[in-house]
């Protein structure tokens, strides 16, 4: 019998029945899955038969098949998109206002729920549910990180938009908390970057990796932290808080590079890094166009837990 000891988990488990729903099969060998909470972790995506995610409660099963549940710990409940976090949309590109804690594409523990998904969902013609919409990812976001992201929805906007951005030339700004005090009050950190298999972290390194420049200036300096503009030519892995990590200013919220969570007397969920500018040309009508998102309500109240002056809160938004 499997038993569930955390949230954050992957449960491996081989069919010891000789045939079997899959719901059953799960809730009968884990004894801390219910059948009806298997059900919801199958209808996400999160269950995978040999290998390949399934959708399907009623699957049937086999001895000796191997089931894999992936378990992210976050809420069940599937993310749709709202009107309000639509930035822009015409016939080429949509332009979201990405809310933070949601996956940008899909995951081993979820495809139900992503932006990807909730995106296919809303593009969905209802009176063509046999064709699949059009939708091409050019950039991600971190699951805490909210703001700007944009998609091409027609086969005439991919190809240009994905060049766009390989060839770097949309400028992106971010908005960051970062902890302590910087000195200078704007600069550039420059090094190469690359993933340390044993801690699955993003680092810098001498050889090997690839470059990523990082540019920022200080909006408002608190006691023990910085509103930060952040900048980036490069657009690596994890690249903004992999910096000012190693400089010794890790981004408030993300205990993963090292911030230290006495440091502000406030409840801070989530690293605090917002997507806020995307400058680039329209790829099917070249004029140039800015896609601003406004600071979501956790950021806002968190900088006016600080003191923020009202003035660079509203500039911010």
């Amino acid at each position: 019998m499997v038993k569930l000891k955390s949230k954050n988990k992957v449960i491996r488990l081989t069919v010891s029945a000789s045939s079997a729903r899959i719901d059953q099969a799960i809730s009968d060998q884990c004894s801390e899955l219910s059948r009806t909470l298997t059900r919801k972790y199958i209808d996400i995506g999160g269950v995978h038969l040999n290998g390949r995610r399934v959708r399907k409660c009623s699957l049937a099963v086999n001895r000796g098949d191997k089931i894999e549940i992936f378990i992210d710990g976050f809420d069940l409940s599937p993310f749709r998109l709202n009107d309000k976090d639509i930035i822009y949309q015409d016939s080429y590109i949509i332009v979201i206002n990405k809310p933070s804690q949601i996956e940008s594409q899909p995951t081993p523990a979820r495809y139900k729920g992503t932006l990807y998904e909730a995106l296919t969902l809303r593009l969905q013609d209802p009176f063509r549910l046999h064709l699949k919409p059009t939708l091409g990812m050019v950039q991600r976001l971190d699951r805490d990180t909210s703001g700007v992201m944009i998609f091409s929805i027609h086969k005439n906007a991919h190809k240009t938009l994905t060049e766009m951005f390989t060839q770097r030339l949309a400028t992106k700004k971010y908005l960051a908390l970062v902890s302590g005090v910087l000195d200078p009050d704007q600069g550039e950190f420059t090094s190469s970057l690359a993933k340390n298999r044993a801690t699955n972290k993003m680092k810098t390194v001498e050889k090997g990796g690839k470059v990523a420049v990082t540019r920022y200036r200080t909006l408002h300096q608190f006691d023990n932290s910085a509103l930060v503009e952040v900048d980036i030519p490069t657009g690596r892995m994890h690249q903004i808080r992999v910096h000012f990590s190693e400089t010794g200013h890790p981004l408030v919220g993300d205990v993963r590079y090292g911030y230290d969570e006495s440091l502000i007397a406030s409840e801070v969920t989530r690293t605090m890094l917002h997507s806020w500018t995307l400058d680039c040309q329209h790829p099917v009508t070249k004029k140039k166009v800015q896609f601003k998102a406004s600071l979501p309500d956790d950021f806002v109240k968190l900088l006016s837990h600080l003191g923020c002056p009202d003035h660079v809160v509203l500039s911010a938004n």
